[in-house]
C-alpha cells in the first residue's frame, strides 16, 4: 500500500518546485511475541514472560512514549523492567531531541536481557495515521502511538486465551494523552502510579525524575533566563556572546567562556552564583557583558568565599539547610583588564550523570525511617554544584558513592535538582573508584555486547593469512620488519624497516595494523568503536576500544606471524630527505617485538652485526636527522612528564612511582610515525581536499604566555611566541647553570599555556589554518594508531579511498557535515 502527498517548496533561488513523498505501507510487519503464529516472524524477542506487578498482576508489555524515554530513562536502564516495545515514531523523535538518550536507548535494544523490540507502526498498514486538519506534530505522534497500542491489544487478544493473556501498558507522564488513551479503552498509566506498583523494587522510587524535589528558597537567588528568540537574536545584533562554560577546578564559582571581544578570541570572566545563573560546566550560555567598570584589573581574579570547612559539608547550616556563601569578589589590581559578564540564557544543557556522595550533615532521617527527604549529593567533580536529591535510602547510603541525574534548576532554588540513580559501591574500595574515574570522564567500559562480538572472524584465534588476503597486497614477509613499544604491550600498531638501495638511498617503511580489513563501516563492531573512540589505559588495566581478539591479537603486529598492515613506505636519502612515497595494502610477518631498552641494547652492542641489528642503527641515524629538520622548522620540544606504576603481582595494586626513561630509541619510533602521519595528510588531501579528517594546533592565546614571560624577567630571559620557532629558541635560551631543572620547569609550564591540538575536517578550515603550531607541520593527521584510535580508521578509509580511485567507497567519505560531527567528537552522531 502506498500513501503518497505533494507540497510546494521554494528553492534558494525563489523558484517553486513540487515535491511528492511516498509512504510505503505494509501488513507482513511482525509483533514479535514469542508465541505468536500469526505473524511470519523470525526470532522473536518479547518473552510469554512478561511484565508482573502488584497493580497490574497479569502478565503484560510495557510502551513508553517519548517523554518517558527523554526524562525517566534511568528507569527503562533499571534490570527490573523488560519486555519493552518501542514505537517507531517514538524512536524517531528521541533520535531527533537527544543523541546522549539515543545512544542508550540503541543499547538497551541491543541487550537480549532486556527484550526491547523496535515495532514499525510508521509502516504498518493498520496502524499508520496520518496527520488531521490543525491538529499539532505532537498530537499526532500520540494519537499514533495508541493507535498502535490499540493494535497490540486487539492482536493479543487474537493469538492468546484468557488463560495466558498479555496486556499492553501504555506509560506516560502526558495527562491528556494517558485520559485519551483510557476513554480509548488502553490500559494507561504515569511512571509514578506504575513504578509504585512494583513492590519488589521499592528503589525505583527513589530514580524517578523529578523537578519539584525542594520547595524554593526565601531568598530567590538567580534572574529568569532570556527567550530562545532574544537570544538569538542578541548574538546576531552583537549584543551577546556564546561560548561553552568552562567552571575553575578550584572554585565552582569561577567560570568563562572564550569569545570575540572587539575583534580578538578574548576570555570572559564569569564570578559569583548570580552571573553563572543556573550554568553548570560544559553547558553553552548566553553571555551580556557587564560595564567596563566592572571588567577586572587581572585575569587571574578569582571569587573569594567564606572559609569552608575540611568536610565538604561546610555549605550546609547545622539544620542541614544550605547556607548562604559570600560572592564578594578580590582582585589584584594590574595594568590589565578582563571582560566580566553574566549568563542571561542556557543554549544547549550537557547535563549528565554525576558521581558523587551524600552530605552528612543534610540526612536528619535515623537509620530505620522509611520516609523521602531532602538530601544534598556533593559531587566528586569539583566543578559542579551541590545536588538535591529526595529519597527515602539516605541512611544506607552514607559512605558510599551514588550516581545522580540533574532534572532540572528552577530559579528559586540555590542548587540544581534530580533524583538518584543507583549506588556504586563503598567510598575507597578500588572497584568502586576505578567506576567513578571512568564514569565521571564519560568511558565506555562496559563489555562489548554479543552483536558486536558477532562481527569477529568466525574462526576466532585460529584465524589466518591466507592466499585469498594476498589479493590486492604487497607481500612484504621477506623483510626484516620488526616493532618497538613499552614493556608489556600487547596492542602493537605500528612497525618498522630499512634496506640500502642501489641508489645509495634508503626504503623505509612503516606498517600499521590494517584494522579496516575486520571492522567494517556501519557494522555494530564499527559502531562500538565510533562509540568508544579510544582506548583508555588504566593504571591496572586497559579499557579497549576493540574487542581482545582484534587489538591484542589478529589485528597487533606480533612477532613470527603473518598480519595484513597498512604500510607507508619511502624512499629516503642518506640525509633524510624524502624522494618519494608509496602506499599499499601488504602482508607482513614481523622479525621481532622489541622494546625501547631491548632495541637500545641492540644499537649500543657493538658485538651485534645481524641485518636487524643494522636497520635498527640506521633508522636510528635517520631519526635523528629527521629530529634536527623539525626543529630548524619550529617544532616546540616541551616537558611533560611520564610516570610507570609497578604494581603487585598478585592483587595488581599500585606499589611504586617512577620517572619513565627515554632512550633514542622513543625518539626513533616517534620520528617516524610523525612522518607517516603528515605523508598520509597530504595524500588524503589531495584526493579529498573537503572531507579529509585532519588534526591541527593552533598558536596559544598570548594571555598566559605574557604572565609566564613576565614571571621570568626577573632572570633576564623572556619567551617570544609570535611563531613556533621563535618559541623554541627562546626556551632554549632559559638555561641557568646552578639550576639544571629550571628550563625544564619552565617547558613543563610552557606546556600547559598551549591549546589543545584539534581534529577537524579539511572542508571547514582555509589552508593556512591547517597548520600543527607544536610540531611546525603545515599538514597532519593521525594515521599510526587504528587499533586505539578511532580517528585512525577513518583515515586508513580515507587513504584506502585515495589510492585507490576505482574502488567504491561511502559517501560518508565525501560528506562534510558527517565528517565535521565526527571531529567535533560526536562520533556516534555519523551513524544516524
Amino acid at each position: 500500500m502506498l500513501q503518497s502527498k505533494s507540497f510546494l517548496k521554494r528553492t534558494k533561488k525563489g523558484n517553486a518546485i513540487k515535491v511528492v513523498q511516498e509512504h510505503y505501507l505494509r501488513d507482513d510487519i511482525w509483533c514479535s511475541v514469542e508465541c505468536c503464529k500469526l505473524c511470519l516472524q523470525t526470532g522473536p524477542v518479547l518473552s510469554t514472560s512478561a511484565m508482573l506487578t502488584a497493580q497490574i498482576p497479569r502478565p503484560h508489555y510495557i510502551v513508553p512514549d517519548t517523554n518517558v524515554f527523554m526524562n525517566q530513562i534511568d528507569i527503562i536502564e533499571h534490570p527490573a523492567l523488560h519486555d519493552v516495545i518501542i514505537m517507531q515514531t517514538v524512536y524517531e523523535e528521541i533520535r531527533h531531541l537527544s543523541l546522549p538518550i539515543y545512544n542508550r536507548l540503541r543499547a538497551l535494544i541491543n541487550d537480549q536481557k532486556k527484550r526491547f523490540y523496535v515495532f514499525s507502526n510508521e509502516h504498518h498498514r493498520e496502524t499508520y495515521i496520518q496527520r488531521l486538519k490543525d491538529e499539532s506534530p505532537n498530537d499526532r505522534n500520540d494519537r499514533a502511538i495508541r493507535s498502535a497500542v490499540k493494535w497490540y491489544s486487539t492482536h493479543l487478544k487474537k493469538i492468546t486465551n484468557k488463560e495466558n493473556h498479555i496486556e499492553v501498558v501504555l506509560l506516560t507522564d502526558d495527562v491528556g494523552n494517558r485520559t485519551k488513551a483510557q476513554e480509548e479503552g488502553l490500559s494507561a498509566f504515569s511512571v509514578r502510579e506504575y513504578v509504585e506498583g512494583m513492590t519488589d523494587t521499592p528503589e525505583l522510587v527513589d530514580i524517578l525524575g523529578n523537578s519539584s524535589n525542594v520547595e524554593g528558597d526565601k531568598k530567590v537567588p538567580y534572574e529568569e533566563h532570556l527567550t530562545t528568540s532574544q537570544i538569538t537574536n542578541g548574538i546576531k545584533n552583537g549584543t551577546l556572546h556564546q561560548g561553552t562554560l568552562n567552571i575553575s577546578m578550584h572554585n565552582y564559582l569561577e567560570g568563562s567562556i572564550l569569545s570575540n571581544v572587539n575583534g580578538a578570541d578574548t576570555q570572559i570572566m564569569i564570578l559569583g552564583r548570580p552571573c553563572l545563573n543556573r550554568a553548570i560546566q560544559g553547558d553553552v550560555v548566553a553571555v551580556q557583558l557587564l560595564p567596563k567598570s566592572e571588567w577586572l584589573r587581572t585575569p587571574t581574579a578569582v571569587v573569594v568565599e567564606e572559609e569552608e570547612e575540611a568536610n565538604v559539608n561546610a555549605d550546609l547550616k547545622e539544620d542541614g539547610e544550605p547556607k548562604e556563601q559570600n560572592d564578594e569578589l578580590e582582585s589584584e589590581v594590574i595594568e590589565s583588564s578582563q571582560p566580566t559578564g553574566k549568563i542571561v540564557g542556557i543554549i544547549k544543557r550537557n547535563w549528565r550523570p554525576y558521581c558523587g556522595f551524600i552530605s552528612k550533615k543534610s540526612v536528619k532521617s535515623s537509620a530505620t525511617s522509611t520516609f523521602s527527604e531532602n538530601v544534598l549529593v556533593v559531587p566528586m567533580d569539583r566543578r559542579i554544584p551541590y545536588i538535591y536529591i529526595r529519597t527515602r535510602q539516605a541512611q544506607n547510603l552514607m559512605g558510599q558513592r551514588i550516581l545522580v541525574s540533574i532534572d532540572a534548576w528552577p530559579k528559586n532554588s540555590t542548587y540544581p535538582q534530580g533524583h538518584y540513580v543507583r549506588a556504586l559501591g563503598a567510598a575507597g574500595d578500588k572497584s568502586t573508584e576505578t567506576e567513578v574515574l571512568l564514569l565521571e570522564h564519560d568511558v565506555p567500559f562496559q563489555e562489548f555486547a554479543s552483536q558486536v562480538l558477532n562481527g569477529l572472524p568466525v574462526e576466532g584465534e585460529a584465524w589466518r593469512v591466507t592466499e585469498e588476503h594476498l589479493s590486492g597486497r604487497a607481500d612484504l614477509r621477506h623483510l626484516n620488519i620488526c616493532s618497538i613499544d613499552p614493556p608489556g604491550c600487547t596492542d602493537i600498531d605500528d612497525a618498522l624497516h630499512v634496506r640500502p638501495l642501489p641508489n645509495g638511498n634508503y626504503e623505509v617503511g612503516v606498517h600499521i595494523a590494517d584494522v579496516t580489513h575486520f571492522v567494517k563501516p556501519f557494522t555494530s563492531l564499527d559502531e562500538e568503536a565510533a562509540n568508544r573512540g579510544t582506548t583508555v589505559y588504566l593504571v591496572n588495566k586497559r579499557i579497549d576500544m576493540l574487542p581482545e581478539l582484534l587489538g591484542s591479537n589478529l589485528c597487533s603486529l606480533r612477532c613470527n606471524v603473518d598480519r595484513l598492515a597498512f604500510s607507508c613506505i619511502w624512499e629516503l636519502t642518506s640525509d633524510a630527505e624524502i624522494v618519494n612515497v608509496n602506499f599499499t595494502k601488504s602482508v607482513i610477518s614481523s622479525k621481532a617485538s622489541l622494546t625501547y631498552e631491548e632495541a637500545q641494547i641492540l644499537i649500543d652492542d657493538t658485538r651485534k652485526q645481524d641485518d636487524l641489528t643494522k636497520g635498527i642503527r640506521i633508522l636510528n641515524q635517520l631519526a635523528k636527522k629527521l629530529h634536527k629538520k623539525r626543529i630548524d622548522r619550529g617544532a616546540i620540544t616541551l616537558a611533560s612528564p611520564e610516570v610507570r606504576f609497578q604494581l603487585d603481582f598478585d592483587s595488581q595494586d599500585p606499589v611504586d612511582v617512577e620517572m619513565k626513561e627515554l632512550r633514542e630509541t622513543n625518539a626513533l619510533v616517534e620520528e617516524f610515525m610523525l612522518l607517516a602521519n603528515v605523508s598520509v595528510a597530504e595524500k588524503i588531501y589531495s584526493k579529498f581536499p573537503a572531507s579529509s579528517l585532519l588534526r591541527r594546533h593552533p598558536p596559544p592565546t598570548s594571555t598566559k604566555l605574557k604572565e609566564l614571560s613576565n614571571a621570568i624577567k626577573p632572570l633576564n630571559f623572556s619567551i617570544e611566541f609570535e611563531t613556533s620557532r621563535a618559541l623554541a629558541e627562546s626556551l632554549d635560551r632559559a638555561v641557568l647553570s646552578d639550576d639544571p631543572y629550571f628550563n625544564k620547569l619552565l617547558r613543563i609550564l610552557t606546556t600547559r599555556c598551549m591549546m589543545q591540538a584539534v581534529y577537524f575536517c579539511s572542508g571547514t578550515l582555509q589552508f593556512q589554518d591547517f597548520r600543527h603550531y607544536g610540531l611546525a607541520a603545515g599538514i597532519y593527521t593521525h594515521f599510526t594508531s587504528p587499533i586505539r584510535r578511532y580517528s585512525d580508521v577513518i583515515v586508513h578509509r580515507l587513504l584506502d579511498a585515495a589510492i585507490n580511485p576505482d574502488k567504491n567507497y561511502g559517501q560518508e567519505l565525501v560528506d562534510i557535515n558527517k565528517m565535521q560531527k565526527l571531529s567535533d567528537g560526536n562520533l556516534y552522531s555519523i551513524f544516524l
